[in-house]
């Protein structure tokens, strides 16, 4: 008997997004095993609803103590899956964009962002008579702040394998 046809579940995108938890590197963690690369969306009213109805699994975070008076937060995991067809993993800066590919993903855990803009996919999934919707990352464009001197220095060529013409390893003479 084939499967039931399931109902299809379009892109979503979200601009603005505020992530944590990022590991596009896809450490082993107390939450995390070894390869799995993922991160969190904190999710605002609007996306957490739109979400919900698509059938995502939208979590609730506990209120902390001491935070009461703060609305719930809403969160949404994200895999970053890099088998069949890779996420568009883009980095912005005042210079222009850089796209990242798997072996550079893990910049994207340690930079530190100024804005960031997304497309989710979700798909449907069964494993051993168990079924849902997972989502996985589609794009992500991540602008990410410069300090001044990235700004001043940024247009400068990288300078390759010598310093003042002279190799690394060769003693300096110079005057003191």
């Amino acid at each position: 008997m084939a499967a039931p046809k399931r109902p299809y579940i379009p892109d979503y995108t979200i601009k603005d997004a505020k992530i944590r938890w990022r590991n596009f590197a896809g450490r082993e963690e107390k939450y995390n095993r070894k390869g799995d690369r993922n991160f969190t969306i904190f999710l605002n009213e609007h996306d957490s609803n739109r979400l919900t109805e698509m059938g995502l699994n939208v979590k609730t975070l506990p209120v902390r103590e001491g935070y009461e008076d703060e609305p719930p937060q809403d969160i949404l995991k994200v895999k970053v899956n890099f088998k069949g067809r890779p996420p568009r993993l883009v980095l912005v800066t005042s210079r222009g964009r850089t796209q990242l590919g798997e072996d550079e993903a893990m910049m994207l855990d340690t930079a530190e962002m100024a804005k960031v803009d997304l497309i989710l996919s979700p798909y449907w999934w069964e494993v051993d008579g168990k079924e849902g919707i997972a989502v996985s990352l589609k794009a992500i464009y991540m602008t990410i702040v410069e300090d001044e001197l990235e700004v001043a220095y940024g247009d400068l060529p990288e300078a390759t394998g010598s310093l003042r013409g002279r190799e690394y390893t060769q003693e300096y003479e110079g005057e003191d």
